[in-house]
């Protein structure tokens, strides 16, 4: 027999990093590390509803939640997090979903608010109609949308993806910073406080909206999260330079065959270099080299995203009524 246990972060840890290794798709922000840095900076207000799903004595999934104002949320918040999904192991979703909606039924919380979702979501694929098949009330509906790119076997292959115009402006614009002297990209899963640093300031620097948007809490939850995903092997911190000198940084994850582009910022002395979009295209390259199937932009409409051949795909919330 299946049974909820609400647990803390130091007794889901383990089974929740196991069970994530193994899980497939897009579960790049539902690790526990992503989950404990968002509550150890932002979790004023909320109470912690996490917990694990057990059967047999065997944890087959970790539902990474919180309680806010009567309404159970997944620990985080989408304006750090693209998506978010439970951690379940292959094989056992149905199971783990039923228990999980009957133990929140029994918690008297008015609902449960999920987003944004991927399509391909277990809580959007299997919770959503284990739900209904129970008789509650859902609504679901779309939230905004996810941009990604299927990456080719070569760059020649991945050029041809785009359309002519997009080609041509592209490497156009190569070849303009090309002009200007020595261009590098470098990319490190191991980088330096002066490389986090470079890439901050760059961050802020691009953009006045990302300058208001990079508060201390906010600096300090994207730290944590550098180190945590470079503890794991899974940073790839690319720098731009031109004449040995940096001139932009793309932060990304790597995991599960595919690479996220977290984040990005350039030096405002380049933008005529067009160097912040020139970082993501070197960082797709450097994607395809290492045989990755997969680049995700993440969410936004950015127009660079699709100029470099993103396509969207929709992201739904889900509230589920209790």
């Amino acid at each position: 027999m299946a049974r909820f246990y609400q647990r803390n972060f130091d007794d889901l840890r383990r089974p929740w990093q196991d069970i994530y290794l193994r899980s497939q798709g897009g579960l790049l922000f539902s690790s526990p590390d992503w989950a404990e840095a968002w509550w150890k900076h932002f979790s004023a207000g909320s109470t912690l509803s996490a917990g694990a799903v057990e059967e047999d004595g065997t944890v087959i999934g970790i539902a990474p939640l919180r309680l806010q104002d009567g309404i159970v949320r997944f620990i985080g918040a989408n304006n750090l997090f693209d998506f978010q999904d439970f951690v379940v192991e292959q094989g056992r979703e149905q199971v783990f979903y039923s228990t999980l909606l009957h133990h929140l039924s029994e918690t008297g919380a008015a609902a449960l608010d999920l987003g944004p979702l991927l399509p391909g979501s277990g809580a959007y694929r299997l919770l959503v109609p284990v739900a209904r098949e129970l008789g509650l009330d859902v609504t679901c509906s779309p939230d905004e949308f996810t941009v990604s790119l299927d990456l080719p076997a070569d760059l020649p292959a991945y050029l041809a993806l785009l359309s002519g115009k997009q080609r041509h402006e592209l490497l156009r614009k190569e070849r303009r910073l090309n002009e200007e002297g020595e261009v590098s990209y470098r990319v490190k899963d191991e980088a330096s406080e002066a490389d986090i640093d470079l890439f901050l300031d760059f961050f802020r620097e691009s953009r006045e909206d990302k300058n208001r948007f990079l508060t201390p809490s906010v600096e300090l939850f994207m730290r944590d999260i550098i180190s945590s995903s470079q503890a794991r092997g899974m940073l790839r911190l690319g720098i731009l330079e031109l004449n040995s000198t940096p001139i932009a940084a793309t932060l990304c994850f790597e995991y599960g065959g595919g690479i996220y582009l977290y984040n990005s910022g350039y030096s405002p002395d380049y933008g005529w270099l067009s160097a912040g979009l020139l970082s993501k295209y070197y960082s797709i390259r450097d994607s395809i080299a290492r045989g990755k199937s997969c680049y995700d932009f993440l969410k936004g409409a950015e127009k660079y995203k699709f100029h470099l051949g993103g396509k969207e795909t929709a992201l739904f919330r889900c509230i589920i009524k209790l």
